[in-house]
Order: C-alpha cells, then sequence, then structure tokens
C-alpha cells in the first residue's frame, strides 16, 4: 500500500511524498544558503563577497537545468510506468538519465573552465567582486559530476515512493556541508575557498548515498549496466518531458543575467548583492510550495498510468489548496517582518535599509506563484511535455525578460523597475498557467479522461 498509489487516500500519499520531500529540500538549502550566511557575514567585506556569489548563481542555474532535464523528466515516466506494471521499461528510463546526468556534467564543466573570465563579466562583475565570484566558481566546478548524480537521480529515488530515503540524500549532505562552512572558512580562515569545498564534498557524499541505494536490493527499480545503453526513443521522451524543468531553470539563468546586468547599469554591486539576499529569501519561502507540488507528481503519474482520474482530481484539488494558504501566510509574514529575513544574510547596514523596499516590490505577487508551480506539476505529472515547456517560456522569456529590460528605461525609479519584473510575471505567467491547467486537464479528467 505504501508504493500503491493507486489506493488510500490522495491526501495521505501526497503529504507522505511531500513532507520528506519538503524537509530534504530545507535541508538542500543549506548546501546553498548556509554558504551565502557565513560569506555575507565575512568581516571587511563590505559585501562583496556575497554579490560575488551572486554572480555565479546563473552558472549554477544552467547546472541544475540539465539536471532537472534528464532528472526530472526520467522520473514522472518511470513513476507513468511502474503504475502501468511495465517495470523493465521503467528501469530503462533510469539507466538513460544516469548517463546523460553523468556525460553532460563533464561537458558542462569543461565549458565553464574555458568561458568563466568572459561570462562571469558579462553576468555583471566588477574589478572588485570578479575575484570573489572566480574563487567560488572555480572549486564548485569540481563537483559538477556529484551534483548533477546526487540530485538529478535522487528523483527516481522519490518516483519509486521512497521520499525517506531520498530525504536523507539531501541530510547527508546539508550536515557535512553545515558542519564544514564554520570550519573551513572561519577556523581555518579559508573565507570563499573553504565555502566551495565544504560544498563539493557534501555533493560527493550525497551522490555516492543515491548510487548505492539505486544499485542496492531495497530499490524497487535498480541501476543497472545492461540499461546504460542509450536508446534515441527513450532520451528522446526524457528530453521532451524534463524541457519544463530544464527551461525553468534556464530561463531563470537568462533572467538573472539580464537583471544582474540592469542592476550592475543603474544600482552598482550593491543592488546586485541585494538580488543575491532576495534570491536566497526566495528559495526559503518557496520550498513548502515547491514541496507540495513536486510531492504530488510520482502520485499523480501513478495514478495517471493507472487510469484513476478521479483520485487525479483529487490530488490536484489538494494540492492547490494547502500550497495556496502557505502562500498566503509566508507572503503577510514577509510582508510584516523583512528585516529579520535580510539580516539573516548580511550585516551591512546600507544593503538591509535598501533591501526592505526592494523586497517589498520583488515578493509583491508571491502568492501567484503558487498557480505556477501547481500548473506546472500537473503538466510534467501526466506527460504533458508541450504545455509545460510553453509556460516555462512564457513566463520567463515573454514575460520577466523584456520587463527587465523595458522597465527601468521608461520608469523614473530605474532600481525599482527590475524588481517589479518578477511580481508581475508571477501574477500574469500563474494564472495563465493554473487556468490553462484547469481547463484542459482537470475539468476534461471529470468528463472526457480519453481526450486529456
Amino acid at each position: 500500500m505504501e508504493h500503491d498509489f493507486s489506493k488510500g487516500s490522495m491526501s495521505r500519499h501526497i503529504m507522505g511524498q511531500a513532507v520528506p520531500l519538503m524537509i530534504a529540500q530545507v535541508l538542500q538549502l543549506l548546501y546553498n544558503v548556509v554558504d551565502r550566511i557565513y560569506i555575507g557575514h565575512l568581516p571587511d567585506a563590505n559585501g562583496l563577497a556575497l554579490t560575488g556569489i551572486g554572480l555565479v548563481f546563473p552558472i549554477v542555474s544552467l547546472i541544475g537545468a540539465f539536471t532537472n532535464l534528464y532528472g526530472m523528466g526520467g522520473a514522472p515516466l518511470c513513476s507513468i510506468d511502474r503504475g502501468a506494471g511495465k517495470l523493465d521499461e521503467a528501469e530503462k528510463i533510469m539507466g538513460n538519465s544516469a548517463v546523460l546526468l553523468f556525460g553532460t556534467s563533464f561537458l558542462l564543466m569543461a565549458i565553464c573552465y574555458i568561458f568563466k573570465k568572459p561570462v562571469l563579466y558579462l553576468l555583471g562583475a566588477s574589478d572588485a567582486t570578479y575575484p570573489y565570484a572566480n574563487t567560488y566558481l572555480v572549486i564548485y566546478l569540481l563537483g559538477t559530476v556529484f551534483f548533477m548524480l546526487g540530485n538529478g537521480m535522487n528523483n527516481f529515488i522519490t518516483s519509486q515512493g521512497f521520499p525517506k530515503i531520498a530525504m536523507c540524500t539531501t541530510m547527508l549532505g546539508a550536515l557535512i556541508n553545515l558542519v564544514l562552512d564554520p570550519v573551513l572558512i572561519f577556523g581555518f580562515g579559508m573565507g570563499i575557498e573553504g565555502a566551495a569545498i565544504a560544498t563539493v564534498f557534501a555533493q560527493f557524499v550525497s551522490a555516492l548515498w543515491v548510487l548505492r541505494f539505486l544499485c542496492g536490493k531495497k530499490a524497487i527499480l535498480k541501476l543497472k549496466r545492461s540499461c546504460f545503453q542509450l536508446d534515441a526513443g527513450l532520451v528522446g521522451q526524457i528530453v521532451s518531458l524534463g524541457m519544463s524543468g530544464f527551461i525553468m531553470q534556464a530561463t531563470n539563468c537568462v533572467a538573472q543575467i539580464a537583471c544582474n546586468a540592469m542592476l550592475s547599469i543603474y544600482g552598482g554591486d550593491l543592488y546586485i548583492g541585494i538580488m543575491t539576499v532576495l534570491n536566497s529569501v526566495r528559495e526559503i519561502l518557496s520550498m513548502p510550495v515547491h514541496g507540495i507540488t513536486s510531492g504530488s507528481q510520482p502520485v499523480l503519474g501513478y495514478n495517471y498510468g493507472a487510469k484513476k482520474y478521479e483520485r487525479i482530481r483529487s490530488g490536484i484539488r489538494f494540492m492547490a489548496c494547502v500550497g495556496g494558504a502557505y502562500t498566503i501566510v509566508a507572503w503577510a509574514a514577509l510582508m510584516a517582518f523583512p528585516r529579520p529575513f535580510l539580516a539573516l544574510f548580511t550585516n551591512n547596514e546600507e544593503m538591509i535599509r535598501l533591501g526592505v523596499r526592494s523586497l517589498h516590490l520583488y515578493f509583491a505577487g508571491f502568492v501567484f506563484m503558487l498557480f505556477q508551480f501547481a500548473g506546472q506539476s500537473v503538466f510534467v505529472a501526466l506527460g504533458k511535455s508541450k504545455r509545460a515547456i510553453f509556460f516555462s517560456l512564457f513566463r520567463k522569456v515573454v514575460i520577466v525578460l523584456p520587463l527587465t529590460l523595458l522597465l527601468p528605461r521608461i520608469m523614473e525609479d530605474s532600481v525599482a523597475g527590475i524588481f517589479l519584473a518578477e511580481p508581475i510575471s508571477n501574477v500574469v505567467g500563474g494564472l495563465a498557467c493554473f487556468i490553462t491547467m484547469y481547463a484542459t486537464i482537470y475539468c476534461r479528467l471529470g468528463s472526457c479522461p480519453q481526450k486529456v
């Protein structure tokens, strides 16, 4: 019953997947956030070290995009095939995803090393912030293969109905990172180098844990050599379904590049640092929503493969209601008490003072983010790759990117225009995605499921 999502309460199954996933994501945040917290409080850095880390974000997002392409592309297909009883096919999908993750990691690492200097300046680095960004990136890239295998293949543990094991993946890495960070940064006086080394080692341990489980006896679907031979048809399916998550991450990268470039023109290094803090706060606050919507994917996908359509509708309703209640509470707390969130990442009083106003602008549409996550998750869970891809592109490429470039040029307060692009995209893109999902999937599952 624990791994058969077609029976029992949908809310119990979704929360059974979501709660361990949310705990795992809290721990996953420690990989990134704890680095920023310590680096933001480095003495005599004046916020430049934190700004340097922020400049690396688009590159990290790009690596994450390729991880989503193969990991989140293959895992829902495994859930659907497992629900239909096609276990051999599911194992082939998992094996192909592992090969794609492994090969792409080395390609990305090589490209980033070759072009790191021009890319960092393109991302908004100045002569003052480049040394910090370069130091962190050179070490961080060494862990690319561990990051991609650990995070990408962890999706296949969750898709098999082992969310607690998946949670342990991030728990191991996060605890190692949490312990090593202060030791290396402050104890050994390594500063930003210590933060990067701690992160890479933590990623290495997480990757070992994932591969050990998927090759072990407890896994329902096992990672086998016989499944490593790439199949063009399966690769096409994986890439097609994963393209939504890839585009969402990749367009985040493009939007961040544009944002940093405009902030470097109209605001300078200080505002790039503020954007780094706001992105960190967004990661923290969006984590429960992402956990609930991501946790619903294997449950919805399994029931879709088992043709349990009314159960899917029930799962969508539960996901939307729980996620909506959380986003309202989180938004209200953030608007009322912005300074503690900012002070968590920096002790620079000027950054905090200017950051309060920027935070209010940037998070004005936070509540509507749920609609994007919920609609996108349903599209991915049911294998509707074209719709998932469209709305990923629509929000970032059609809305955020043009507004980021246009608003600072037409508004009297140029910096405010840059921060307003995000909330506008949350409202327009989120509503468009959810309404389309409701009309084309939710309603049709109740009447004509064969046309979905």
